[in-house]
């Protein structure tokens, strides 16, 4: 199975962490499992040191931080609970007087 959904988002410029984030989906906890575990061998044969690697454990949202990139693999209604994309890509609205409007 292949992870679903992905989007690469520019951060730089925008984040002094890392310069890119890459956001994907994965169906059930094991998907999200199986993707990251995947991802985190190709780094290490690639090269890359120091992967850091959080959320096995649950596998509900794994985040796998390379330095340069940090990606993140969702269980699907996890992903549109922290819609990431939203919030790097767009930021909040504001309404009168400051106030946040909710996007649909």
């Amino acid at each position: 199975m292949k992870a679903e959904d992905t989007v690469s988002i520019d951060l730089r410029g925008k984040s002094s962490v890392t310069d890119y984030m890459v956001v994907t989906t994965g169906r059930a906890n094991r998907h999200v499992g199986a993707i990251a575990e995947n991802v985190v061998k190709a780094l290490k044969d690639s090269g890359i040191p120091n992967v850091h690697v959080e959320g096995l454990t649950n596998c509900d949202w794994v985040l796998i931080d390379s330095g340069d990139v940090v990606v993140h693999i969702f269980r699907p209604e996890v992903r549109e609970f922290y819609n990431l994309e939203r919030l790097w890509t767009q930021g909040p609205k504001h309404g009168p007087k400051g106030a946040a409007v909710k996007q649909a």
